[in-house]
């Protein structure tokens, strides 16, 4: 064989190395924006069990976390990448820590709903968590088709959409204290409504930050905690 020949053979191996790399992590997205999907149909049908589901299949995320991670440190290791290629390698280390810890949140939300479930419920059947929750539940899956066509442009949206998702949040929060104050017996139950709000809101920040991990992979821009991002946002209005 050729000098050139195992040249390109390595290179071949290489790709798809990454390849594989990337098709993990969407498998991995996947599957957070299925437990995410399943946390919040347990918070508005009531379903206990569903909601206990939720909670104990986190294990599944953490795992592929675990997998990926070493896949990685093993890619690093030994094809020792640089460029683009280096850049791609560490998103995918962060994104799978955003995507571990939104797994975490769908957990938080589905323990949270089994306890809801067995409370007094209101006759909305909590609408303002359903309309939040799918807010963030689309946002993540524009992440996860963003980082798969590596699309710019759909990244700057999503990070669009957490404005609007914070001040979601807010809302919620707002009329959380004034139930509370008008009947201290909803304290238990507001309380846990708040805190699936703010399990959700998390989730959308989450979202953001595999979105800005999208912008460094493909143009080589930290525009982590800088007005850069802004800029492009109004930019593109």
């Amino acid at each position: 064989m050729e000098a050139g020949d195992i040249t390109d053979h390595i290179s071949r191996r290489f790709n798809k190395d990454l390849e594989d790399l990337r098709s993990a992590v969407l498998t991995m997205g996947g599957l957070v924006e299925t437990q995410l999907s399943k946390a919040i149909a347990a918070i508005v049908k009531g379903d206990s069990a569903l909601g206990l589901e939720v909670a104990n299949d986190d294990y599944k995320v953490n795992a592929l976390e675990v997998n990926i991670d070493e896949e990685c440190s093993r890619i690093l290791a030994t094809r020792a990448p640089a460029a683009g290629d280096l850049r791609l390698i560490v998103a995918i280390i962060k994104t799978i820590t955003d995507l571990e810890r939104i797994g975490d949140e769908a957990e938080k939300i589905g323990f949270l709903a089994s306890q809801l479930a067995v409370m007094d419920r209101p006759s909305d059947s909590y609408r303002e968590l359903k309309n939040l929750g799918n807010h963030v539940l689309q946002m993540l899956h524009d992440t996860m088709n963003a980082f798969a066509r590596l699309d710019v442009k759909a990244s700057i949206a999503v990070v669009r959409e957490d404005e609007e998702v914070d001040a979601e949040y807010d809302a919620i929060n707002r009329q959380g204290i004034t139930f509370m104050m008008e009947d201290p017996q909803n304290i238990k139950r507001v309380m846990n409504v708040t805190w699936v709000a703010r399990a959700l809101e998390r989730i959308g920040d989450h979202s953001k930050n595999i979105c800005e991990y999208v912008i460094y992979m493909v143009e080589g821009r930290n525009v982590r905690h800088t007005d850069i991002i802004k800029s492009a946002i109004h930019s593109s209005d």
